[in-house]
């Protein structure tokens, strides 16, 4: 007869299969009647505090990973694990904790050298975080993820030439690549050649990096066609040197094209460094259909001469570091009210339409959202503003590349690699591009008291024409 221990085992082996199988309310059950039998055994624990972590159940998955620890204090992937939740929590020495308990294990794991290279970064430890990913390589020279984290901790600081080298290795998936015809651009010679630039990664990074399509121009290439999400496609349409941009849905199949490259690859390619960035502003349009019914509109809401102040304080809540970036909500913008002489408007889409109609009269806000289709009319409203106040998200670059003055509200956490260190302007979008970022912790407030003075000085001229 199998004792408890060995049923214990073959539950816990069927979970696994279930998990891989992406049954996870049967693995878990599986995993506790495991644990009922044997409540010892380390790996049911581990693996039931992933399942618990998964579906929200924190305080239960953290427990579950210490009763884990307790049974085999020496496995160094629990330990990572762990630690890994513990990071994610916020709990940051506790988590260093856990990496170096894994690494005491057993240091020759790539993956704790690189979470722990990960949380030093994030908490502005640079040279123990470049010394931790740099050992993950070491142990392992194909981890992508460790190659990325280091790509962002080098480009954060300026260091180009091996930032985009390392950032190469990112996670690339798009199924219209396998069905095209032609080969990758990895820097050959573009005299007379037609180019393909696949966009990549969110909206922001389309506007940020369209502006290679006349780079790539510049290098010789005859054409150079766009490839993007098809509500950017209007806007797009307007680059300089542009041909053909296409949407992921279009149907490609009677393009011929003679290289294609993923539109963050070319600065590695064009050798771009931090002292020659294209950054001829602006580089993209609202479209001209639909600047004069955006005029009228914004003119009949807001009369001259106030300041008109654009406002978006959510980003997408699927990004890894939204928690971060994101305003808490509307009414951490209420110092900005204080400001006398400023008329504002919300270009916010998504979760933040509903605190614009839910505080409605307690702020002096305009909604533009139900009328904003898709960026084309965003772009369009953006060129009636004189000013865009935005956390990190798309419509920031959109209003900095149409050469619109925006002032990006940045978190101390995770700032991405992009806005670079300690800078108050960005070399991407010189001259209209100002950053405020939180002095430390997640607190908004110093940020916001220090725009709302600057606000307030810039809308000293309108307000005395009043």
């Amino acid at each position: 007869m199998n004792t408890l221990h060995e049923q214990a085992e073959r539950l816990c082996a069927q979970s696994s299969s279930e998990i891989q199988a992406d049954h996870f309310d049967t693995a878990e059950a599986l995993l506790v009647r495991a644990l009922d039998m044997d409540p010892g055994m380390a790996e049911a624990h581990a693996n039931l505090a992933w399942l618990l972590d998964r579906r929200g159940s924190v305080s239960e998955a953290v427990r579950h990973y210490e009763l884990a620890i307790e049974a085999q204090p020496d496995n160094a992937r629990i330990h990572l694990n762990f630690g890994a939740k513990l990071a994610e929590l916020k709990f940051f020495h506790a988590a260093e904790a856990a990496y170096q308990k894994a690494l005491l294990v057993d240091p020759t794991l790539p993956g704790t050298w690189r979470n722990l290279g990960v949380l030093l970064a994030q908490n502005g430890r640079d040279a123990e975080a470049e010394a931790h990913l740099r050992k993950a390589l070491a142990l392992d020279p194909k981890h992508a993820a460790a190659h990325v984290n280091l790509a962002c901790l080098l480009l954060r600081q300026g260091r180009f030439d091996e930032g985009w080298h390392h950032l190469e290795f990112r996670h690339w998936v798009n199924p219209i690549e396998k069905r095209l015809r032609c080969s990758r651009w990895k820097g050959q010679p573009l005299q007379d050649r037609v180019v393909l630039v696949m966009c990549e990664a969110g909206f922001g990074d389309t506007i940020q990096f369209c502006r290679y399509v006349a780079v790539l121009r510049a290098l010789g290439a005859a054409q150079v066609d766009v490839l993007s999400h098809p509500d950017l496609k209007p806007v797009l349409q307007t680059l300089d040197g542009v041909g053909d941009v296409f949407g992921f849905e279009d149907d490609t199949s009677v393009s011929d094209w003679d290289y294609w490259v993923p539109a963050m690859s070319v600065p590695l390619y064009a050798l771009t460094q931090l002292d020659t960035i294209p950054a001829a502003i602006p580089y993209v349009w609202a479209p001209a259909d639909r600047l004069d019914p955006w005029r009228q509109m914004v003119d009949r809401l807001s009369p001259r001469p106030a300041l008109r102040v654009g406002l978006v304080w959510h980003g997408n809540p699927a990004s890894e570091n939204d928690a971060q970036r994101s305003l808490p909500s509307l009414q951490t913008l209420a110092p900005l009210w204080r400001a006398t002489g400023v008329q504002f408007f919300s270009l916010q889409k998504g979760n933040g339409e509903r605190e614009v109609k839910r505080f409605k009269g307690q702020q002096p806000l305009i909604d533009l959202a139900p009328e904003l289709q898709n960026f084309a009319d965003t772009a369009a409203s953006i060129m009636q503003l004189d000013l865009v106040i935005s956390v990190d998200t798309a419509v920031a670059h959109l209003a900095a590349a149409l050469g619109k003055p925006c002032w990006l509200l940045l978190p101390a956490y995770m700032t991405d690699w992009r806005w670079l260190k300690e800078r108050t302007d960005s070399p991407w979008y010189p001259q209209v591009m100002r950053l405020w970022r939180q002095p430390k912790g997640n607190d908004w407030t110093p940020v916001l008291a220090q725009v709302c003075e600057a606000l307030q000085t810039l809308a000293q001229p309108a307000s005395q024409n009043t």
